[in-house]
């Protein structure tokens, strides 16, 4: 495969899609560099950026850069071209999580990906508040696994019982929040931007009382598997996004290691469980906060 020539404004809006991924208080906690020779783009490790009270192992980190490489794959074959991604690819350099290479592929550039993802980037919506009570169709909820599984994840609804077990687990995670925000605790889970709605509620107090809640999960629980998750998680919500289908992320109990040993009971969930999405088909929203980027600097294309 050749490599492909990029000139600056393309390379803008790649870096663009890239930093629109979801992460935890949208902290943003990666960095880009472009490798001019190869035409490489390097995802990189910004913990300084990340709440690390709340993230100490760097899980939700590598998740939110893997929903960047998402993005740079659906951006890079937007514009025509082949992306190759390879995870981890140095052990010497343990804060290059990633690489995406743009190649020109003997058939002459990849087809832009199905359902026009691109524009999903900034189309997908997120709200803690309840959904109408419609259940997901299992066609849909089909696709949104086969996505997750081409990504290296397993996505499975959970059952009314699960659901249940799921929300208080959730619940417990919020009290435990509020308590430490009560406590004035300096914790990225107590900026007062975190697990709370508009109006201070925590979600679980305004979801509908039969929520669709798919589990993600992965079979190992290393730093490659977080990145693959965070892959997986964005393909879910641009998916959910083109199919009219809205999300919401609940990932209280995930920042608790007790709570998230519970939410990846052997007896129940396969794997280690990484994200919880709550799903409500035919729903239009406002699209997802879009932050400005943190410290980004426009890479120089040479």
């Amino acid at each position: 495969m050749e490599p492909a020539v990029l000139d600056a404004a393309t390379l803008e809006k790649l870096i663009s899609a890239a930093v629109a991924a979801p992460s935890m208080l949208h902290a943003q906690p990666w960095r880009y560099r472009l490798n001019p020779d190869t035409v490489t783009l390097e995802v990189r490790a910004a913990p300084e950026r990340g709440p690390r009270q709340a993230d100490p192992m760097g899980r939700a980190l590598c998740v939110s850069a893997g929903a960047a490489v998402c993005n740079l794959r659906v951006a890079v074959a937007h514009f025509g071209w082949e992306p190759v991604v390879r995870l981890l690819p140095h052990r010497s350099q343990p804060d290059l999580l990633a690489t995406v290479r743009l190649t020109v592929s003997p058939r002459g550039g990849a087809a832009p990906p199905p359902g026009g993802l691109y524009e999903m980037i900034w189309r997908r919506s997120g709200s803690r508040y309840p959904f109408p009570g419609l259940r997901m169709p299992p066609r849909e909820l089909g696709a949104f696994a086969e996505a997750a599984r081409g990504d290296g994840a397993t996505l499975y609804p959970a059952g009314p019982e699960e659901t249940a077990r799921l929300l208080r687990l959730t619940a417990e995670a919020e009290r435990r929040t509020a308590e430490d925000h009560r406590r004035g605790a300096v914790d990225g889970r107590a900026r007062g931007s975190g697990p709370y709605s508009a109006d201070g509620r925590p979600p679980t107090a305004v979801i509908e009382s039969r929520p669709t809640i798919a589990v993600l999960t992965t079979a190992h629980d290393r730093r490659a598997d977080w990145l693959r998750a965070g892959q997986a998680l964005e393909h879910v919500l641009l998916l959910a996004t083109a199919h009219g289908v809205r999300a919401s992320l609940l990932h209280q109990a995930l920042e608790w290691p007790d709570l998230r040993w519970a939410l990846s009971d052997g007896r129940r969930a396969p794997g280690h469980v990484q994200m919880l999405i709550r799903l409500a088909p035919g729903v239009s929203g406002p699209a997802a906060e879009r932050p400005t980027p943190a410290g980004f600097h426009r890479p120089r294309a040479r």
